[in-house]
């Protein structure tokens, strides 16, 4: 038996999310019952960050237990083979050492936000991002996204149905950047609350259009109320780009 350790890329529109749901297909259950096919064992995956319905990877990270023996490109390639024609791929496969957990091990999880901003409605990123047709002012959203930066009690930006033990994080990073027509907001923390980054992105599109002013972004952290929070931005537009192990890292992404 060895423990494995899965870097996958997945499109998260088809899926309910990653945890196996009874009202819809979940990326874990995919990735499960492909694991079942080539190996003809039932097993549980874990994952680093349980993203919503609707929520993408470039790097999301799980491990699971196998008593197949195979190479690591073997694993990935066959993996990859049955978890057809789901939008999900195995970038990486390794052996890690038995204690290793994928969600309890991440040092850093690392986020990222894709809002477009023009008149012109989206096409190829249609469920891909968040499309907004109103002007935004990126370089103040990324001013009132420093008010967040830090050691916190996040309330205001903490779903309702969050099971965390305190909503007490750390947060390293926020940025926002525009790039043309599109702005990206960037977020990093060793775990986030449920709808966190999400609720803190709808928060500051509310200053970038002009409603909220960046000291409102802050007097809204400072309430610890739910009621406090901007709306909540839709699952679109948000990526778990990389998740970290090891040394704590809370360089950019």
């Amino acid at each position: 038996m060895a423990r494995w350790k899965l870097t996958l890329e997945y499109d998260g529109r088809p899926f309910v999310g990653w945890q196996r749901q009874e009202n819809g297909p979940s990326v874990q259950a995919a990735l499960e019952h492909a694991i079942m096919k080539l190996t003809g064992e039932n097993v549980t995956v874990a994952a680093a960050g349980r993203t919503d319905a609707g929520v993408h990877a470039l790097g999301q990270v799980a491990h699971a237990d196998i008593a197949k023996e195979m190479a690591a490109d073997k694993m990935r390639d066959a993996l990859n083979a049955h978890l057809r024609p789901h939008p999900v791929a195995v970038l990486g496969a390794e052996i890690v050492p038995e204690g290793f957990h994928a969600r309890f091990n991440a040092t850093a999880r690392h986020y990222v936000y894709r809002i477009v901003n023009r008149r012109a409605p989206l096409t190829f990123d249609a469920g891909r991002a968040w499309s907004v047709q109103v002007d935004i002012d990126a370089d103040a959203m990324h001013e009132a996204a420093q008010g967040l930066v830090g050691h916190h009690d996040f309330t205001t930006f903490r779903a309702a149905e969050c099971q965390a033990n305190s909503p007490v994080k750390t947060l390293d990073i926020l940025n926002v950047v525009r790039a043309g027509e599109e702005i990206r907001i960037s977020a990093s923390a060793r775990s986030f609350l449920h709808h966190q980054v999400r609720s803190m992105v709808g928060t500051l599109k509310q200053v970038g259009t002009g409603k909220w002013r960046p000291s409102d972004v802050r007097a809204a952290l400072e309430a610890r109320d739910r009621t406090a929070c901007g709306p909540v931005a839709p699952p679109d537009g948000l990526y778990l780009v990389r998740v970290d192990y090891g040394v704590r890292s809370t360089s950019s992404t």
